[in-house]
């Protein structure tokens, strides 16, 4: 997810988003421990959406 989809979001859907890909990074890091993913890569880009979300959150609520 790009940076700047985020940006056109509302508040709401980005906490909405970021709950899922919260709970969605859960399971994805569950299932390597159980067994590997076919493709691991798919991690880190999971972890970089939710600091990407994290991060429009936090500059959202410092302008308010």
């Amino acid at each position: 997810m790009k940076s700047s989809v985020i940006r056109e979001m509302t508040t709401e859907e980005v906490q909405d988003k970021l709950i899922d890909e919260k709970s969605t990074l859960a399971k994805m890091k569950m299932q390597h421990a159980i067994s590997p993913l076919e493709n691991p890569l798919v991690l880190r880009e999971k972890k970089k959406d939710v600091a990407r979300l994290m991060t429009e959150l936090t500059k959202r609520s410092n302008e308010a």
